[in-house]
């Protein structure tokens, strides 16, 4: 039952006191804001990491060529290694858990001339299995075939940046554009998901099949690198070891070096991030239920002396009929109030700031490669304030039993 005159006799201490109170409540305030602010600061960065993620399928292979660190058969260490297209049509053909394998050449910065409109942007050679591989978006007609591939066709397949850049608001496809003095179709747009600089390399890319890369730019066989994502049921992980076998034993690698070859592997690299945001986010607790247990503390030890201050009345109060529950139940009532009251201040204030740096980062369309929209769970939320009833409660209990063990005539003769 509502006790209202319980909660004008709380108001009324607390008012009398308002420097004390102040000070206890802003421990409470101070350790839950930190809590909040160091989960929103986490969140934005997993969310960029994943962000960043999302730009790959998640159980893809990326294999690429390095130098040698080791000496082998008669060839000395820092050799160069260099893929090419037999290495392709012996992987696509040998290696029977390969369901996609894309065979990519990277050009570098070129300058693509559209009439009037002359930009730098990257060209990149690929194949049409990259489009299974990498979860590429055609916002418009189409990305090149297997035709296009084996009969070099000089087709080009534009990131969103290139087209609004070079072509403004009108259509792209079926028109030709100049690439380094030699003119291609464009038959595609294309965007991509993930976000940061990431996104904004990939906007700004043109594809071509690699074969007219190679061809076109006196490239011969070379390949820069291969992306391929396995058949249904193998992992990425499973197939890293053979394909790193067989191209160190095409290219005379050493078995042991490990460096000759790079590898990401996106599905590990995932359950690397998602390993280490967990320890990350116990940490986080970790550091927050203690600035908020120090704060809790500081509300027990002026509870304590509040008990204290008032033996006396509390004397009076058992004397006149109240019972040990009665006092009790002030005690903590007082606490919860403190606790509750500043914590909830302190989780509104965290949260506000959070939603707003969110909001800040929207609207000015601010991109971060590794931290993107900070955002506070509410199931966390509602843990806070669960954690600050119960650490209400704590705090008021033991100064709460002291004052119910007053006894009333002890209690009378204290000044």
């Amino acid at each position: 039952m509502f006790d209202l005159d319980k909660w004008e006799e709380i108001y009324h201490t607390i008012k009398k006191h308002k420097l004390r109170t102040f000070l206890t409540a802003f421990g409470v305030f101070w350790g839950i804001l930190m809590l909040v602010l160091l989960l929103g600061a986490g969140s934005g960065l997993e969310n960029g990491v994943l962000q960043m993620f999302s730009g790959m399928a998640r159980n893809t292979l990326y294999v690429w060529s390095e130098s040698t660190s080791l000496p082998y058969q008669g060839f000395p260490k820092g050799r160069s290694i260099q893929f090419n297209n037999e290495d392709y049509r012996l992987l696509k053909s040998e290696v029977q858990e390969i369901k996609y394998l894309a065979p990519n050449l990277f050009y570098g910065p070129v300058n693509v001339n559209y009439r009037e409109q002359n930009n730098e942007f990257t060209l990149k050679g690929t194949h049409p299995d990259l489009w299974h591989i990498n979860p590429i978006i055609m916002t418009g007609g189409r990305f090149f075939n297997v035709v296009d591939y084996e009969e070099s066709r000089k087709v080009a397949v534009i990131g969103s940046r290139v087209k609004k850049l070079n072509f403004g608001d009108d259509d792209p496809i079926g028109k030709y554009i100049e690439i380094d003095d030699i003119f291609f179709q464009v038959v595609g747009v294309f965007d991509t998901e993930g976000g940061g600089s990431n996104r904004r390399s990939y906007a700004e890319s043109i594809y071509v099949p690699v074969t007219t890369l190679q061809k076109g730019f006196g490239l011969k066989d070379h390949i820069s690198d291969f992306a391929l994502s396995p058949v249904s049921g193998v992992s990425a992980v499973e197939i890293e070891k053979e394909i790193r076998q067989f191209l160190s034993g095409r290219h005379q690698i050493h078995p042991d070096d490990e460096k000759a070859i790079g590898a990401l592997n996106t599905g590990s690299e995932l359950r690397k991030f998602t390993s280490l945001f967990a320890g990350i986010n116990f940490f986080i607790w970790l550091v927050g239920i203690g600035t908020i247990i120090a704060g809790i503390v500081g509300v027990g030890n002026i509870m304590m002396i509040i008990v204290k201050e008032r033996t006396r009345e509390i004397g009076v109060r058992k004397a006149l009929g109240a019972t040990p529950r009665s006092v009790v139940s002030l005690i903590i009532l007082e606490s919860v109030v403190i606790t509750g009251v500043s914590g909830y201040f302190g989780l509104v204030v965290g949260v506000a700031l959070v939603e707003g740096l969110s909001y800040l980062l929207i609207t000015y369309n601010v991109q971060s490669e590794f931290f993107a929209h900070p955002e506070i769970n509410m199931r966390v939320a509602f843990i806070a304030i669960g954690v600050l009833v119960i650490a209400g409660v704590l705090a008021g209990l033991i100064p709460a039993i002291n004052a119910a063990r007053v006894r009333p005539i002890e209690a009378l003769r204290v000044e």
